[in-house]
């Protein structure tokens, strides 16, 4: 693809799209608990597709948007915003194996009302900052693998995590790979 430009002088775009989100991440130890657990059931699926990356497992709060190119000042904008949020640790539980469309996801039936509240309040700061703050619906998952095979939602043994800090990423679509932006740790 090129960028229209003068006869000549033409300038190739990246094809790599940066999305700019904040998120919260489970720890080392339960990410690879997870990660296991994700390769469990896709090779008992027969699912070619891979797992995501233990590092790229998280729960997408608010997505500022998307673009070739990320300005400088959007990102310490958001930044100075998540800076002055203000909340104690809280924790988070998946029980559920289920799919949105070729998402394969964890999901709960409870253990997520403080997550919600965290994501409104966060959505809150960012709104009146004058930033995108993502879609108002928000159903808590975390992305486990990519496929269209559809199943039946099912329970599984409960998976929990204390949630300790959020952070702002940069995830380069294309590339898998994701450049953390900042980390804001959350009050003890």
């Amino acid at each position: 693809m090129t960028q229209l430009a003068l006869p000549g002088l033409e300038t190739p775009l990246s094809d790599v799209v940066h999305q700019l989100f904040f998120a919260v991440m489970p720890d080392p130890d339960t990410a690879a608990r997870i990660a296991a657990l994700a390769n469990h059931w896709q090779s008992e699926a027969g699912i070619k597709a891979k797992p995501r990356p233990t590092g790229h497992l998280h729960v997408t709060l608010n997505v500022l948007g998307a673009a070739f190119y990320l300005p400088p000042p959007v990102i310490s904008r958001a930044c100075a915003v998540a800076a002055t949020l203000s909340a104690l640790p809280f924790d988070v539980t998946f029980d559920r194996l289920a799919h949105f469309g070729r998402h394969w996801v964890l999901t709960s039936s409870t253990g997520v009302e403080a997550l919600i509240d965290f994501r409104q309040r966060l959505a809150g700061l960012l709104k009146q900052a004058y930033l995108q703050a993502g879609n108002a619906r928000f159903t808590p998952h975390l992305t486990l693998l990519y496929d269209n095979r559809k199943f039946a939602t099912r329970e599984i043994e409960p998976i929990t995590w204390s949630v300790r800090e959020f952070v702002l990423i940069d995830s380069l679509q294309g590339e898998t790979h994701y450049d953390f932006k900042a980390r804001f740790p959350l009050n003890d």
